[in-house]
Parts: C-alpha cells; structure tokens; sequence
C-alpha cells in the first residue's frame, strides 16, 4: 500500500470540480486551475471507477471501500484494494480527491 493510503485513511471529492452523472457516464469537471492537468478538462470514469467513485464520500476508509467493491464485484478483496488505492492516487494527483 503506498506510504500514503493507509487502510484508514479517508478521501472525498474535492470542493474544486464538480461531478455529474449524465446518460450512464460520470463527468468530473475542475472549477480552478491547477485541478488536473492542463491537457484534460474534463475526466470520465469507468463502470468500476464510479462504482469506487460513490463509496468515495469521506465516511468510509480505504479498506472499507475494498472489502465493498470486493463483495459487489465478487473479486478478492486484495484485487479490489488494488484498484481503490490505483484510483485514488490519481485522483489525488490531480486534486479531484482530497484526504479528510
């Protein structure tokens, strides 16, 4: 696990983008520069992405986002932490998340 992302840590949506679920597809938009990168202006997730997106609320840790994602997915919980911490590194690379 990176340094980091310990099982307990918490992330949110960032107060600087908004996101919208429009025809199935989850569009995040940056408010301010310096949110993302200056090639993207707006980012899309995939089916998995969004799933770890709504679980993605402050509330709950890392650890309990995987052991969710590993029961709706049917995929061992090791898979599921993989892919939570993957996506919630870039995401707080770009500042779209936000650890609190």
């Amino acid at each position: 696990m990176s340094p980091s992302l310990a099982p307990d840590t918490r992330v949110r949506p960032s107060a600087e983008i908004v996101a919208r679920l429009i025809e199935g597809q989850l569009l995040i938009i940056p408010l301010v520069s310096g949110v993302g990168d200056l090639e993207d202006e707006l980012y899309t997730l995939n089916e998995t992405g969004m799933a770890i997106w709504e679980k993605l609320d402050g509330s709950r840790t890392i650890a309990d986002v995987a052991r969710e994602m590993s029961r709706e997915f049917d995929v061992a919980e090791e898979i599921a932490r993989l892919d939570v911490i993957k996506l919630v590194e870039e995401l707080l690379g770009r500042k779209i998340l936000v650890v609190g």
